[in-house]
């Protein structure tokens, strides 16, 4: 075992003036396994000390929110004596190295943070950000990712109902795997991660411990460079199978009265959750090691603190209901294990064949972890990118546009996951703006949207952090929903670089303004940072996941357009092409400041689409997004095989501006009534006009154009199995 000093906290992860505070803590040098509990407490990943004094300006109180950031998952109250409890959770890294298990572990872990506290999973959702398609290595990582995702959740039986991807050259080294779950509770039976009685049993449930994963939160908290293909030990294994096990196991637990508290063993493993739970409860905990389930021999005291081995709870129990989940666990073919006791003590003591390996107070690894007022720079504005003229016509740019990377069908991934187990998806995916799960035997259903325009951040990542928070809320409402609440997962490169810094304080400011503004609190989250290859960091890209109600499922409404109807567009268009698709697509320029996002106008523009979708005034409805208006009629028109005949624009815009620019709070009616509609906008003060009718098989477009809905179709489906066909045998299995 190395020899503990500076030079071997430095390859913790540990600075020099961390360490001194490890050892002026412990007044003595630290023990190897106590280094090692240091490193991965006071890791980025785990203890936020770069962005902890960001996170506590964002907004996370409303009537209807349970708990906010501090659980495992946020909880919020749905009505029926129920809650949703979600959130977010990132596994970059592990995805770049191994993409298969690095997916599949992510999936596993925030399934987990979820039904630790007591909630049955009903949804995941996922936001996926992949390299240069042209890029050797990102067609590997693709296959791999996907298949990770959909191999662990169909497993699972837990239904992969939304998400997004993107493309993106900064992504390149570095892929973000943000995985999303939302589970259901009654309000009155939500599970707690803080310990409490002295001398309660302190029990192991689920897989036993190996050597996978081992400083797994240490390889998050650091940039990557040209080895990082050597750290593979560091990626957790996953068995969806018996996941599936544990969350049966936990929730049948859960009907009796046994659990004092509980926690997963995520990030950090037995350190992580040990150290949490005492700490929250203002209690001791003391561990013996030797009773820890080990799937391999001779294992240190260090390995099994620091394992990230997958399908692991921790748990405090009644004493006297200790044998009644034994029974339970034993039952569903699972490890249980007492491992330790609740003490008094302030410390947890963790010891290993009679030697004591770690004596550390927990206070200061917890509430006295290091947190840095790091330097920040901002981001520069970015001039307007003055007149542009239209190189290729409409109908060239169209086709272009809905067969790119980034707006082409997404069937070629959702076919691959399961997003109908369990049997309560009303909205699939692609079929509406956000997916939308029923309540089992109840009218009620959730709506649920995962978010974020990475390119918008760079170029103004306060603008960009607003954005992607407002996008979420158009989406859940456009479906009907009320938007209740939201999860983030705030990726970005290395903190410790003054403009990167200055992007994550400005995208939380962004973000805290909407929050605010749309009364759409923030929950819970992760941040992930150093996501930087060689130095070369991401585009900065705080992912939004949105969570809304519909008191009945029944009038939830899709994107797929039916014949006989008016569109109608909601919400001022001014043609805004800055940092839009078309510019980077059609003239290969990613320039000029992102649209601006006026947060009354989305409140009221939004406000007035719900209620219009629940006065039975839309037959289908979509925001406008990537691509703009001409993008939006094209998508729905494919999910409704119906075709549009389209107006010209209003005098004094360009064509191209009109129909290709991303100004922000619009969305896209589909109506039998347009003149209910229109005359309620204008008694409302929302803009609105007719922009043309549905009906036939092709787009039409002024000047007489026509596209006909199969070749949009065909162009829309090529890109992912013309690309995964070229040479599939080179992605690793």
């Amino acid at each position: 075992m190395k020899q503990v000093n500076q030079a071997l906290a430095a390859e913790f992860g540990l600075s020099a003036d961390e360490y001194q505070r490890v050892l002026d803590i412990m007044g003595r040098t630290p023990s190897f396994t106590e280094l090692g509990v240091f490193s991965v407490m006071w890791s980025e990943h785990c203890s936020y000390k770069s962005s902890r004094v960001w996170l506590k300006t964002l907004p996370t109180k409303a009537p209807w929110v349970i708990h906010g950031p501090g659980e495992n998952a946020g909880v919020v109250a749905i009505g029926d004596g129920l809650a949703a409890i979600f959130k977010m959770e990132s596994h970059n890294h592990p995805s770049f190295i191994e993409p298969y298990q690095g997916a599949a572990t992510g999936v596993g872990g925030i399934l987990r943070d979820v039904f630790t506290m007591g909630a049955r999973p009903v949804a995941n959702l996922n936001a996926l950000r992949f390299g240069d398609p042209k890029h050797p290595r990102t067609k590997r990582i693709v296959d791999g990712v996907v298949r990770g995702i959909g191999g662990y959740g169909n497993c699972v039986g837990v239904p992969t109902v939304g998400g997004e991807v993107n493309f993106h050259p900064s992504y390149n080294g570095n892929p973000l795997v943000n995985a999303m779950t939302v589970g259901i509770a009654a309000t009155d039976k939500i599970f707690l991660s803080a310990a409490a009685g002295i001398g309660n049993p302190v029990v192991y449930v689920g897989s036993k411990t190996g050597r996978d994963g081992i400083h797994g939160a240490t390889m998050a908290s650091t940039e990557f460079g040209a080895d990082s293909e050597e750290k593979r030990p560091t990626v957790q294994v996953g068995d969806p199978f018996v996941e599936k096990l544990l969350i049966e196991a936990c929730l049948e637990l859960m009907a009796t009265d046994a659990i004092v508290a509980i926690q997963d063993m995520g990030a950090a493993g037995l350190t992580s959750s040990s150290v949490e739970m005492a700490g929250k409860g203002g209690v001791g905990i003391e561990l013996d090691l030797d009773h820890v389930p080990q799937r391999e021999p001779n294992m240190s005291a260090y390995e099994m603190m620091l394992s990230e081995s997958q399908e692991r709870m921790l748990m405090v129990l009644r004493p006297d209901r200790e044998d009644i989940a034994r029974a339970i666990f034993e039952k569903w073919d699972l490890d249980f294990a007492v491992i330790g006791h609740i003490t008094d003590t302030g410390r947890i003591v963790v010891k290993h064949n009679g030697v004591v390996e770690a004596d550390i107070p927990l206070d200061p690894l917890a509430d006295q972890a290091p947190l840095y007022h790091r330097p920040t720079a901002e981001t520069a504005k970015q001039p307007p990118i003055g007149p542009t003229a239209d190189p290729i016509g409409l109908e060239a740019a169209l086709l272009k546009l809905v067969g790119c990377p980034d707006l082409c069908s997404r069937a070629w991934i959702t076919d691959q996951y399961d997003s109908t187990v369990g049997g309560q998806t009303v909205k699939r995916p692609g079929a509406a703006d956000a997916a939308v799960v029923r309540l089992e035997g109840l009218k009620r259903a959730l709506a649920l949207t995962t978010d974020c325009t990475p390119r918008y951040v760079q170029a103004d990542p306060e603008i960009g952090g607003m954005q992607a928070v407002a996008e979420t809320w158009r989406n859940l409402t456009a479906v009907g929903a009320r938007p209740l609440a939201i999860t983030d997962n705030m990726n970005f490169g290395n903190p410790t670089k003054p403009e990167i810094m200055g992007q994550f304080a400005s995208a939380i400011k962004g973000m805290a303004a909407a929050c605010i503004a749309l009364d759409y609190p923030v929950v819970s989250g992760n941040v992930s940072l150093y996501n930087e290859t060689e130095g070369r960091g991401i585009l900065p890209t705080p992912a939004i996941g949105g969570l809304g109600v519909l008191d009945d499922a029944a009038d939830a409404v899709g994107l797929a357009l039916k014949p006989g109807l008016t569109l109608v567009l909601i919400g001022e268009t001014r043609g805004h092409l800055g940092q839009s698709l078309w510019l980077r697509e059609i003239l290969g320029r990613e320039e000029g400041p992102p649209p601006p996002v006026d947060l009354a106008a989305e409140r009221r523009n939004g406000d007035f689409v719900r209620h219009q979708i629940l006065t039975a005034n839309v037959a289908a409805c979509h925001d406008l997004a990537d691509g703009g208006l001409l993008v939006a009629v094209a998508e729905m028109a494919m999910a409704g095989q119906t075709g549009a005949t389209l107006n010209p624009p209003p005098a004094g815009i360009a064509p191209h501006a009109w129909f290709f620019g991303e100004d922000q709070g619009r969305y896209l009616i589909a109506t039998r009534a347009p003149g209910a509609l229109l005359v309620a906008a204008v008694s409302e003060d929302i803009p609105a006009i007719e922009i043309g009718t549905t009906g036939g098989s092709d787009l039409t477009l002024p000047g007489g154009v026509t596209i006909s809905l199969s070749s949009l179709q065909a162009e829309h489906a090529r890109f992912f199995p013309e690309w995964m066909d070229q040479t599939h045998g080179d992605a690793s299995h």
